[in-house]
């Protein structure tokens, strides 16, 4: 079928007009192919990631040495998913004194544009899949879902809320599965 523009189109779950390039804190959830449970298993309410979960952990850490501008914040590898805040530097937090959550009023000046969000996510996701398919001799085998779910955090309360949803999405795991079994 030839391409046509009118019908071959992936609509984009991005907001309009928004520089995902530009300063803040953004919650990411980036989800394995088909929902698979790669990464490792929940024992007890915690994760215990096996070698391609810590494949996942290692290169998340890495995404600040390999990307200026960004801070990692954070992150919890679950068996057929990952949660993360990354902070864009433009935005990269002054530590307040009443709490480490970045302060969204003084952001840092850097001389360099940050990479936007989509491409960090990107470079990672493949940087993921080339080595997990490595470990697997699974050469191009699908690892991520194709897209990623991004939330834009737009104040402390919520960058709060968001990092104890993250520190305690596994001790949930076993709720989350039995309310998502009850509505299929």
């Amino acid at each position: 079928m030839k391409y046509d523009p009118n019908i071959h189109h992936r609509r984009s779950i991005r907001l309009k007009d928004y520089d995902y390039s530009q300063s803040g804190a953004y919650f990411v959830t980036i989800v394995t192919y088909n929902r698979s449970h790669l990464f490792g298993e929940i024992v007890n309410g915690m994760m215990k990631v096996n070698d391609t979960g810590f494949v996942a952990q290692i290169e998340w850490k890495k995404l600040s040495f390999r990307f200026s501008g960004i801070s990692i914040d954070n992150f919890v590898v679950m068996p057929d998913h990952m949660h993360a805040i990354i902070v864009l530097v433009g935005a990269k937090p002054e530590k307040t004194h009443s709490s480490d959550s970045p302060s969204f009023a003084s952001p840092v000046q850097v001389d360099e544009k940050p990479h936007p969000l989509g491409t960090i996510i990107s470079s990672y996701k493949s940087t993921v899949a080339r080595l997990i398919n490595g470990l697997r001799h699974t050469p191009g085998a699908p690892v991520w879902l194709r897209n990623y779910y991004e939330h834009i955090i737009r104040s402390e309360k919520e960058f709060e809320n968001i990092r104890s949803y993250i520190e305690d999405n596994p001790r949930r795991w076993g709720e989350d599965l039995v309310n998502h079994a009850s509505t299929a």
